[in-house]
């Protein structure tokens, strides 16, 4: 952290020193989009204050640790705004368990560290207890793909109408928007036929389950005896989720006046 901070002072003392300069820095834990705010504060900068730099994008990825270095992004002249890019900075110590899901899922902590299974089961305990896929129920019936065949819930008319869809280059392979539907409509299916009670931690543990089970089927990867564990299904579902494809969550629980 030390180390961090000089270098910091270092950059902000050069740059003063050349011309009178504004610098705003975004700090924050790993992961959670600093580079990409950036790139779009500097992309809304260039077109209202046009600059004769040569444009420079900040790197970015799902995952932890792209960002390894400071650099600073000019965003205007007269007097000059630079926004810098840190990398991503954590607490020395998670406060509880939860707290700490939170980052894993978010990418913040590796996976590694948590288990990508675990993470996975996470997430869909925390979709299943807001009822997530009963709102994609209603998103997914708005489809013009659905329209066609009126009065199917998003359970198997769904998948098979996005089956029926053209493949890229006549292969097997989905599009990126026909996996993510087909996602929703497997979870949203699995929902809606569990009979248990998701209220109780065995119950919700059950059709957290089933539903890994669903989705080892959407994503296409082969069974193997005696392998019981759903590694491969957890990393394809997370990725989806980190690059924003299953739409935006706020993980954190939104105070009562917000909520209404």
């Amino acid at each position: 952290m030390m180390n961090l901070l000089g270098l910091v002072e270092l950059k902000l003392k050069e740059a003063i020193l050349k011309e009178p300069t504004l610098l705003v820095m975004v700090v924050g834990v790993p992961n959670v989009g600093k580079s990409a705010l950036i790139n779009s504060i500097h992309r809304i900068a260039r077109s209202r204050f046009p600059v004769n730099d040569k444009i420079k994008r900040a790197t970015v990825g799902p995952l932890p640790g792209v960002t390894q270095d400071i650099a600073g992004y000019k965003i205007a002249s007269q007097p000059s705004i630079y926004v810098l890019d840190t990398p991503g900075v954590l607490v020395p110590s998670i406060p509880d368990m939860e707290t700490g899901l939170k980052l894993a899922l978010t990418g913040a902590v590796k996976d590694s560290v948590v288990g990508e299974e675990r993470i996975a089961k996470y997430l869909l305990s925390l979709l299943n207890i807001r009822k997530t896929p009963l709102h994609w129920e209603r998103l997914l019936h708005r489809r013009e793909e659905f329209d066609e065949e009126p009065g199917h819930s998003c359970g198997k008319g769904s998948r098979d109408s996005l089956r029926r869809r053209k493949r890229i280059n006549n292969s097997d392979a989905l599009y990126v928007q026909d996996l993510v539907m087909e996602v929703q409509a497997t979870l949203c299916s699995t929902a809606m036929e569990f009979t248990g009670n998701i209220d109780e931690e065995t119950g919700l543990e059950s059709l957290i389950d089933a539903q890994l089970l669903a989705l080892r089927k959407v994503f296409r990867i082969p069974h193997r005896p005696l392998d019981e564990s759903h590694g491969p299904t957890a990393k394809k579902l997370l990725t989806l989720f980190r690059a924003g494809k299953l739409g935006p969550f706020v993980l954190d629980d939104l105070p009562d006046e917000i909520k209404q």
